[in-house]
C-alpha cells in the first residue's frame, strides 16, 4: 500500500529548546520545519497544541532549533513521546551529560547545528500552531549524518 503524500516526505528531525519566563528549560521534537525566505533568513515551524513547548514559545517569543544527527534517534522517545508537563526532560539529559549551553539555551551536545529563532507571527494550523520566525543567530556544531523521518520509520520509533 502506498503512503499518503505527507508520509512520503523524508524530512529532517529537529529538537526545540525553549524555556519559560521563569527560566525553566524544556525540549521537544519537531519535524514541521521549513526555511521560507533567503533574505531575511526566515523559517516556518509548527508546534503541537497544548504542549509545554508551545506555552514557552508564546511566553518568550523565541527558541532554538537543533538539527539532530542520526546518532540521536534514541532521544526521540524522551523528547517527542513524553511531555515536559509530566517529566523533567532536561534533568534526564543532564544526568546523561548530553547538554551544553549556547546563546542562553540548553542544547544537545551532538546536534549538527543550532538556530536561534525569534517569533514574528503566529497562526492557527489545525492540531499545530504555525510560527513565522526570523533567524537571530546560528552555529554549525558537529559533522555527521542527518536524522530523518525515514530513519525513525526504519527503527520503528514512528509509524511508517
Amino acid at each position: 500500500m502506498r503512503k499518503r503524500p505527507w508520509n512520503r516526505i523524508n524530512a529532517p528531525v529537529y529538537s526545540v529548546s525553549s524555556f519559560s519566563k521563569k527560566g525553566v528549560p524544556n525540549m521537544n521534537i519537531i519535524s514541521y520545519v521549513t526555511s521560507i525566505s533567503m533574505q531575511p533568513k526566515r523559517y516556518i515551524c509548527g508546534l503541537y497544541e497544548n504542549h509545554l513547548t508551545l506555552s514557552n514559545v508564546r511566553e518568550t517569543g523565541e527558541f532554538v532549533l537543533q538539527l539532530l544527527s542520526e546518532d540521536q534517534a534514541n532521544l526521540v522517545n524522551l523528547l517527542g513521546k513524553k511531555s515536559g508537563l509530566n517529566i523533567d526532560k532536561i534533568s534526564r539529559l543532564e544526568r546523561r551529560k548530553l547538554l551544553s549551553d549556547w546563546s542562553g539555551y540548553k542544547v544537545l551536545n551532538d546536534c549538527l547545528a543550532v538556530i536561534k529563532l525569534k517569533v514574528l507571527n503566529e497562526f492557527e494550523a489545525g492540531d499545530h500552531v504555525g510560527f513565522l520566525l526570523d533567524v537571530v543567530d546560528y552555529k554549525n556544531t558537529n559533522e555527521g549524518e542527518l536524522l530523518t523521518l525515514d530513519i525513525l520509520r526504519e527503527k520503528k520509533i514512528i509509524r511508517a
